[in-house]
């Protein structure tokens, strides 16, 4: 079974005042590795038990290819891996991730995370809320796991 409608038109960008939220490709390469491994406590502390990442040692090779894959697969309609960058795109600021579903009665899997600089302004949180009401108003889901938790969306 598709993971998504075929006639469904991915959105490949969105902006709001704080970010800009779109595809991320293997071009990120220099600054998602920054904000990994400048975040590795923050993102261990979430990912580390599900996926072992960031591991302490992951080199900026394994972090290319690991965003190829990323880019490869938005391209395949198979997952979608977005970099939440700064409004000028200087700074990768976190990603959201999301993913057919492991869970029955979900539509996806949806994960994110931002930068651990950016933790005390408050972006993890809103981007939490920004990803909920963005999910429910674009995308073709009613039940998703988000960070772990089965949550249900409402309309946006």
């Amino acid at each position: 079974m598709p993971f998504l409608p075929p006639d469904f038109t991915v959105p490949a960008a969105v902006r709001t005042e704080r970010f800009l939220m779109r595809s991320i490709t293997i071009h990120d390469a220099f600054r998602d590795y920054d904000a990994v491994m400048s975040s590795r406590e923050h993102l261990w502390s979430r990912f580390g038990a599900i996926w072992g990442w960031p591991a302490h040692d992951l080199s900026l090779e394994q972090n290319i290819i690991d965003l190829a894959w990323h880019q490869k697969e938005f391209q395949l309609r198979s997952s979608f891996d977005y970099a939440v960058m700064s409004p000028d795109e200087t700074r990768l600021l976190g990603c959201v991730y999301i993913d057919p579903p492991c869970q029955p009665a979900t539509d996806a899997d949806v994960w994110f995370w931002a930068r651990q600089s950016e933790l005390a302004l408050g972006l993890e949180d809103e981007l939490g809320r920004f990803v909920v009401s963005w999910l429910a108003a674009a995308w073709p889901f009613a039940n998703i796991t988000l960070n772990g938790q089965v949550r249900a969306l409402g309309p946006g």
